[in-house]
């Protein structure tokens, strides 16, 4: 069965609304294949659901109040199963530091999972 792009962008969209509404680690889960590998700019990659969780955990643990996520574009190319997403963030840290983050991701999916995703940022 090949996957199409609503296919995909269902997915997206589905993972958005997850991090939306806060459930971040729940997303994990949801959209992340057991043989994920994530990766920082070109950093080497976290090989792993269980390693990428325990990745999320700790950048989650600096995070005292999340206040906003903003989409600013989304791309689905079904022809090669990637999506790519462009966001900002903003949160206080358990400094009480305010941090914004930009960045961009390029998700790979297979059977309605990422099993690749790539982020980039300054």
């Amino acid at each position: 069965m090949s996957t199409t792009t609503a296919d995909i962008q269902t997915r997206v969209n589905g993972l958005i609304d997850f991090i939306n509404n806060g459930k971040i680690l729940e997303a994990m889960d949801e959209f992340y294949a057991d043989n994920v590998e994530m990766r920082e700019n070109n950093e080497p990659p976290t090989v792993g659901l269980a390693a990428n969780i325990e990745r999320e955990r700790q950048f989650l643990s600096i995070v005292k109040e999340w206040h906003w996520t903003k989409w600013h574009a989304i791309a689905v190319n079904a022809d090669e199963n990637v999506s790519f997403l462009e966001y900002s963030f903003h949160f206080t840290n358990t400094d009480g530091q305010p941090v914004t983050y930009e960045q961009a991701v390029v998700q790979r999916w297979e059977n309605g999972k990422i099993v690749s995703e790539r982020f980039y940022h300054g």
